[in-house]
Protein backbone atom coordinates (compact mmCIF):
# COMPACT_ATOMS: atom_id res chain seq x y z
CA UNK A 1 0.00 0.00 0.00
CA UNK A 2 1.16 3.45 -1.16
CA UNK A 3 1.26 6.35 1.53
CA UNK A 4 -1.43 8.24 -1.01
CA UNK A 5 -3.25 4.92 -0.23
CA UNK A 6 -2.85 4.87 3.37
CA UNK A 7 -3.94 8.89 3.55
CA UNK A 8 -6.99 8.36 1.72
CA UNK A 9 -8.05 4.37 3.96
CA UNK A 10 -7.55 6.25 6.87
CA UNK A 11 -8.79 9.58 8.96
CA UNK A 12 -6.17 12.31 9.02
CA UNK A 13 -5.79 14.52 11.31
CA UNK A 14 -6.34 18.35 11.19
CA UNK A 15 -4.81 20.93 13.29
CA UNK A 16 -6.53 23.82 13.43
CA UNK A 17 -4.94 26.94 14.89
CA UNK A 18 -6.89 29.26 17.01
CA UNK A 19 -6.57 32.16 19.60
CA UNK A 20 -8.78 31.32 21.66
CA UNK A 21 -10.56 28.47 23.84
CA UNK A 22 -13.73 27.48 23.91
CA UNK A 23 -13.78 27.83 26.94
CA UNK A 24 -12.41 31.62 26.33
CA UNK A 25 -15.88 32.20 24.64
CA UNK A 26 -18.06 31.26 27.33
CA UNK A 27 -16.07 33.25 29.85
CA UNK A 28 -16.24 36.47 27.48
CA UNK A 29 -19.64 35.93 27.50
CA UNK A 30 -19.45 36.01 31.07
CA UNK A 31 -17.46 38.96 31.87
CA UNK A 32 -20.17 40.86 29.50
CA UNK A 33 -22.87 39.92 31.35
CA UNK A 34 -20.76 41.15 34.81
CA UNK A 35 -19.82 44.49 32.95
CA UNK A 36 -23.24 44.97 32.55
CA UNK A 37 -24.47 43.91 36.00
CA UNK A 38 -21.95 46.32 37.24
CA UNK A 39 -23.36 49.48 35.09
CA UNK A 40 -26.66 49.09 36.58
CA UNK A 41 -25.72 49.20 39.89
CA UNK A 42 -26.01 52.72 41.15
CA UNK A 43 -29.68 52.06 40.46
CA UNK A 44 -30.49 49.02 42.90
CA UNK A 45 -27.51 49.46 45.50
CA UNK A 46 -27.03 52.29 48.14
CA UNK A 47 -24.01 54.94 47.59
CA UNK A 48 -21.71 53.58 50.00
CA UNK A 49 -21.47 50.43 47.97
CA UNK A 50 -20.52 52.14 44.55
CA UNK A 51 -18.64 54.73 46.21
CA UNK A 52 -16.37 51.43 47.50
CA UNK A 53 -16.56 49.83 44.04
CA UNK A 54 -14.66 53.14 42.71
CA UNK A 55 -11.62 52.48 44.97
CA UNK A 56 -12.01 48.82 43.63
CA UNK A 57 -11.64 49.73 40.21
CA UNK A 58 -9.05 52.32 40.61
CA UNK A 59 -6.82 49.51 42.01
CA UNK A 60 -7.81 47.26 39.42
CA UNK A 61 -6.73 50.04 36.12
CA UNK A 62 -3.52 50.57 38.49
CA UNK A 63 -2.74 47.11 39.15
CA UNK A 64 -3.23 45.99 35.01
CA UNK A 65 -0.62 49.14 34.28
CA UNK A 66 1.72 47.59 36.43
CA UNK A 67 1.23 44.13 35.00
CA UNK A 68 1.64 45.29 31.62
CA UNK A 69 4.86 46.60 32.15
CA UNK A 70 6.41 44.73 34.92
CA UNK A 71 4.83 41.23 34.58
CA UNK A 72 4.90 41.02 30.19
CA UNK A 73 7.65 43.83 29.65
CA UNK A 74 9.96 43.14 32.20
CA UNK A 75 10.04 46.51 33.59
CA UNK A 76 9.46 46.63 37.67
CA UNK A 77 9.10 50.16 38.43
CA UNK A 78 8.12 51.29 42.02
CA UNK A 79 7.23 55.15 41.11
CA UNK A 80 4.21 54.33 39.10
CA UNK A 81 2.48 56.90 41.86
CA UNK A 82 4.10 59.69 40.14
CA UNK A 83 1.89 59.36 37.44
CA UNK A 84 -1.07 58.74 39.54
CA UNK A 85 -0.46 62.24 41.15
CA UNK A 86 0.64 64.23 37.85
CA UNK A 87 -2.82 62.62 36.71
CA UNK A 88 -4.92 63.96 39.98
CA UNK A 89 -2.97 67.68 39.83
CA UNK A 90 -3.85 67.79 35.85
CA UNK A 91 -7.68 67.44 36.50
CA UNK A 92 -7.50 69.78 38.78
CA UNK A 93 -5.27 72.25 36.58
CA UNK A 94 -7.64 71.81 33.54
CA UNK A 95 -10.89 72.20 36.46
CA UNK A 96 -9.65 75.31 37.14
CA UNK A 97 -9.30 76.32 33.81
CA UNK A 98 -12.85 76.06 32.96
CA UNK A 99 -12.44 71.92 31.51
CA UNK A 100 -15.19 70.11 33.30
CA UNK A 101 -13.60 67.70 35.56
CA UNK A 102 -14.78 64.17 33.99
CA UNK A 103 -14.16 65.45 30.52
CA UNK A 104 -10.80 66.29 31.67
CA UNK A 105 -9.79 62.58 32.88
CA UNK A 106 -8.35 61.71 29.60
CA UNK A 107 -6.78 64.82 29.55
CA UNK A 108 -4.52 63.85 32.37
CA UNK A 109 -3.96 60.69 30.96
CA UNK A 110 -2.35 62.83 27.71
CA UNK A 111 -0.62 64.61 30.50
CA UNK A 112 0.38 61.92 32.68
CA UNK A 113 1.85 60.18 29.23
CA UNK A 114 3.53 63.28 27.94
CA UNK A 115 5.35 63.88 31.59
CA UNK A 116 6.41 60.46 31.00
CA UNK A 117 8.52 61.10 27.77
CA UNK A 118 11.45 63.10 29.16
CA UNK A 119 11.30 60.53 32.26
CA UNK A 120 11.76 57.14 30.14
CA UNK A 121 14.78 59.11 29.30
CA UNK A 122 16.36 59.06 32.37
CA UNK A 123 14.94 56.05 33.84
CA UNK A 124 15.61 53.57 30.77
CA UNK A 125 19.56 54.48 31.64
CA UNK A 126 19.03 52.00 35.03
CA UNK A 127 18.48 48.26 34.95
CA UNK A 128 17.20 46.12 36.55
CA UNK A 129 17.18 46.54 40.57
CA UNK A 130 18.41 50.31 39.44
CA UNK A 131 15.55 50.66 37.31
CA UNK A 132 12.90 50.40 40.37
CA UNK A 133 15.02 52.07 42.41
CA UNK A 134 15.48 54.91 40.27
CA UNK A 135 11.43 55.32 39.17
CA UNK A 136 11.07 55.56 43.48
CA UNK A 137 13.47 58.22 43.47
CA UNK A 138 12.07 60.49 40.31
CA UNK A 139 8.55 59.96 42.14
CA UNK A 140 9.55 61.84 45.11
CA UNK A 141 11.15 64.28 43.05
CA UNK A 142 7.65 65.07 41.50
CA UNK A 143 6.42 65.51 45.15
CA UNK A 144 8.93 67.49 46.00
CA UNK A 145 8.30 69.85 43.01
CA UNK A 146 4.43 69.72 43.14
CA UNK A 147 4.28 70.43 47.33
CA UNK A 148 6.75 73.65 46.27
CA UNK A 149 4.49 74.97 43.37
CA UNK A 150 1.77 77.31 45.52
CA UNK A 151 -0.47 77.87 42.77
CA UNK A 152 -1.34 73.69 43.36
CA UNK A 153 -2.04 74.21 47.07
CA UNK A 154 1.65 73.57 48.28
CA UNK A 155 2.74 70.71 50.40
CA UNK A 156 -0.87 71.09 52.07
CA UNK A 157 -2.79 70.52 48.95
CA UNK A 158 -6.18 71.44 47.49
CA UNK A 159 -9.52 71.26 46.93
CA UNK A 160 -11.43 70.56 43.52
CA UNK A 161 -14.16 72.71 43.72
CA UNK A 162 -15.95 72.57 40.31
CA UNK A 163 -18.33 69.71 41.01
CA UNK A 164 -19.54 71.57 43.96
CA UNK A 165 -23.00 72.55 41.98
CA UNK A 166 -23.36 68.86 40.61
CA UNK A 167 -26.00 66.93 43.10
CA UNK A 168 -24.25 64.19 44.97
CA UNK A 169 -26.40 61.54 43.84
CA UNK A 170 -25.65 62.04 40.48
CA UNK A 171 -21.86 62.98 40.96
CA UNK A 172 -21.64 59.66 42.79
CA UNK A 173 -23.14 58.14 39.92
CA UNK A 174 -20.87 59.63 37.28
CA UNK A 175 -17.72 58.92 39.18
CA UNK A 176 -19.04 55.10 39.35
CA UNK A 177 -19.42 55.36 35.85
CA UNK A 178 -16.53 56.72 34.84
CA UNK A 179 -14.19 54.25 37.24
CA UNK A 180 -15.55 51.02 36.26
CA UNK A 181 -15.19 52.63 32.30
CA UNK A 182 -11.50 53.19 33.45
CA UNK A 183 -11.02 49.66 34.95
CA UNK A 184 -12.34 47.69 31.61
CA UNK A 185 -10.92 50.22 29.37
CA UNK A 186 -7.22 49.66 31.09
CA UNK A 187 -7.97 45.25 31.06
CA UNK A 188 -9.13 45.72 27.47
CA UNK A 189 -6.13 47.72 26.52
CA UNK A 190 -3.69 44.72 27.78
CA UNK A 191 -5.65 42.38 26.09
CA UNK A 192 -5.27 43.99 22.58
CA UNK A 193 -1.26 45.29 23.41
CA UNK A 194 -0.84 41.76 24.40
CA UNK A 195 -2.42 39.96 21.10
CA UNK A 196 -0.56 42.21 18.71
CA UNK A 197 3.07 42.74 17.50
CA UNK A 198 3.88 44.86 20.53
CA UNK A 199 2.81 42.56 22.86
CA UNK A 200 4.93 39.66 21.45
CA UNK A 201 8.18 42.52 21.33
CA UNK A 202 7.30 43.12 25.07
CA UNK A 203 7.17 39.46 26.18
CA UNK A 204 10.77 38.67 24.21
CA UNK A 205 12.27 41.88 25.72
CA UNK A 206 11.00 40.57 29.10
CA UNK A 207 12.02 36.48 28.86
CA UNK A 208 15.87 38.07 27.16
CA UNK A 209 16.56 41.33 26.14
CA UNK A 210 19.46 40.84 24.34
CA UNK A 211 18.06 37.84 22.32
CA UNK A 212 15.02 39.86 21.37
CA UNK A 213 17.23 43.01 19.95
CA UNK A 214 19.79 40.17 18.14
CA UNK A 215 16.10 39.25 15.99
CA UNK A 216 15.66 42.37 14.89
CA UNK A 217 13.29 44.03 17.97
CA UNK A 218 13.71 47.49 18.48
CA UNK A 219 13.81 46.99 22.72
CA UNK A 220 14.59 50.90 23.62
CA UNK A 221 11.02 51.44 21.09
CA UNK A 222 9.49 48.36 23.29
CA UNK A 223 10.05 49.41 26.41
CA UNK A 224 9.20 52.83 26.01
CA UNK A 225 5.77 52.51 24.37
CA UNK A 226 4.49 50.17 27.15
CA UNK A 227 6.22 52.62 29.75
CA UNK A 228 3.89 55.37 27.92
CA UNK A 229 0.67 53.58 28.19
CA UNK A 230 1.13 52.51 31.81
CA UNK A 231 2.20 56.04 32.60
CA UNK A 232 -1.48 57.34 30.64
CA UNK A 233 -3.53 54.78 32.83
CA UNK A 234 -2.11 55.75 36.17
CA UNK A 235 -2.67 59.29 34.67
CA UNK A 236 -6.47 58.71 34.31
CA UNK A 237 -5.96 56.67 37.71
CA UNK A 238 -5.27 59.86 39.17
CA UNK A 239 -7.89 62.05 37.77
CA UNK A 240 -10.89 59.68 38.83
CA UNK A 241 -9.25 59.65 42.41
CA UNK A 242 -9.61 62.94 42.65
CA UNK A 243 -13.24 63.44 41.28
CA UNK A 244 -13.90 60.93 43.78
CA UNK A 245 -12.18 62.76 47.13
CA UNK A 246 -12.67 66.01 45.56
CA UNK A 247 -8.93 66.89 47.15
CA UNK A 248 -5.61 66.14 46.19
CA UNK A 249 -1.97 66.63 48.15
CA UNK A 250 1.24 65.87 47.75
CA UNK A 251 1.93 63.40 50.21
CA UNK A 252 -0.62 61.05 49.53
CA UNK A 253 -1.08 60.94 46.20
CA UNK A 254 2.74 60.35 45.03
CA UNK A 255 2.77 57.80 48.45
CA UNK A 256 5.03 54.42 47.20
CA UNK A 257 2.35 52.87 49.04
CA UNK A 258 0.56 53.12 45.46
CA UNK A 259 3.19 51.37 44.15
CA UNK A 260 2.79 48.69 47.37
CA UNK A 261 -0.35 48.49 46.30
CA UNK A 262 0.29 47.56 42.40
CA UNK A 263 2.88 44.73 43.35
CA UNK A 264 1.02 43.15 46.13
CA UNK A 265 -2.03 42.97 43.78
CA UNK A 266 0.15 41.53 40.76
CA UNK A 267 1.98 39.17 42.82
CA UNK A 268 -1.16 37.74 44.63
CA UNK A 269 -3.39 38.00 41.49
CA UNK A 270 -0.50 36.59 39.21
CA UNK A 271 2.36 37.66 37.11
CA UNK A 272 2.27 37.90 33.24
CA UNK A 273 -1.91 36.99 33.43
CA UNK A 274 -4.21 39.56 32.60
CA UNK A 275 -6.41 37.87 35.15
CA UNK A 276 -3.91 38.69 37.70
CA UNK A 277 -5.06 42.25 38.72
CA UNK A 278 -8.61 41.25 38.51
CA UNK A 279 -8.31 38.27 41.27
CA UNK A 280 -5.66 40.45 42.60
CA UNK A 281 -7.37 43.43 43.44
CA UNK A 282 -10.64 41.92 44.11
CA UNK A 283 -8.88 39.91 47.00
CA UNK A 284 -7.19 42.94 47.92
CA UNK A 285 -9.58 44.96 48.42
CA UNK A 286 -12.03 42.07 50.58
CA UNK A 287 -8.88 42.45 52.49
CA UNK A 288 -8.73 45.88 53.12
CA UNK A 289 -12.99 45.83 54.19
CA UNK A 290 -12.24 42.79 56.44
CA UNK A 291 -9.21 44.32 58.04
CA UNK A 292 -9.70 47.92 58.09
CA UNK A 293 -10.53 48.40 61.56
CA UNK A 294 -7.26 45.93 63.00
CA UNK A 295 -4.69 49.00 62.93
CA UNK A 296 -1.27 48.01 62.33
CA UNK A 297 -2.24 44.20 62.06
CA UNK A 298 -4.15 44.81 58.59
CA UNK A 299 -0.66 45.72 57.20
CA UNK A 300 0.82 42.20 59.04
CA UNK A 301 -1.43 40.03 57.70
CA UNK A 302 -0.89 41.70 54.13
CA UNK A 303 2.52 41.20 54.50
CA UNK A 304 2.13 38.00 55.33
CA UNK A 305 -0.15 37.23 52.48
CA UNK A 306 2.54 38.29 49.81
CA UNK A 307 5.50 36.52 52.01
CA UNK A 308 3.64 33.35 51.34
CA UNK A 309 2.35 34.14 48.29
CA UNK A 310 5.64 34.62 46.81
CA UNK A 311 6.86 31.53 48.13
CA UNK A 312 4.36 29.11 47.54
CA UNK A 313 2.80 30.27 44.77
CA UNK A 314 5.15 32.77 42.93
CA UNK A 315 2.52 32.91 39.65
CA UNK A 316 0.42 33.56 41.93
CA UNK A 317 -3.65 32.36 42.38
CA UNK A 318 -4.67 32.57 38.75
CA UNK A 319 -1.27 31.45 37.59
CA UNK A 320 -1.65 28.17 39.72
CA UNK A 321 -5.54 28.09 38.64
CA UNK A 322 -4.56 28.48 35.08
CA UNK A 323 -1.81 25.59 35.29
CA UNK A 324 -4.42 23.24 36.77
CA UNK A 325 -7.61 24.00 34.77
CA UNK A 326 -6.09 25.53 31.73
CA UNK A 327 -8.76 28.36 32.00
CA UNK A 328 -8.21 31.79 29.91
CA UNK A 329 -10.16 34.72 30.42
CA UNK A 330 -8.03 36.79 27.80
CA UNK A 331 -6.65 34.16 25.59
CA UNK A 332 -3.45 35.80 24.04
CA UNK A 333 -1.32 32.85 23.16
CA UNK A 334 -2.30 30.36 20.73
CA UNK A 335 -4.25 26.47 21.05
CA UNK A 336 -4.10 24.34 18.21
CA UNK A 337 -6.84 21.72 17.90
CA UNK A 338 -6.49 18.43 16.45
CA UNK A 339 -9.35 16.95 14.60
CA UNK A 340 -10.35 14.51 12.17
CA UNK A 341 -10.85 15.03 8.39
CA UNK A 342 -13.37 12.58 7.59
CA UNK A 343 -13.32 13.62 4.09
CA UNK A 344 -10.79 11.30 3.20
CA UNK A 345 -12.82 8.53 4.26
CA UNK A 346 -15.98 9.17 2.64
CA UNK A 347 -14.01 9.49 -1.03
CA UNK A 348 -12.77 6.26 -0.29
Amino acid sequence: MTISETLTSSARAAVTVRRSARSSRLSGGLLLLAALVLAVLPFVVFASITDSLVNLFILIALASMWNLMAGFGGLVSVGQQAYLGIGAYSVLVFAEQGVQAYVAIPLAALTAAVFAVPTSWLAFRLRGDYFAIGTWVIAEVYRLVTARVDSLGGASGKSLTTLSGIDPVVRGALTYWVALALALMSVLVCYLILRSRLGLSLMAVRDEETAASAVGIDVPRAKRWVYLISAAGCGAAGGVLLVTSLSVNPDAVYSVQWSAYMIFIVVIGGVGYIEGPLLGAVIFFGLQQALADYGSWYLIVLGVIGVATAIWVPRGLWGLLAERTRISLFPIGYHLDRGVDDRAGRRE
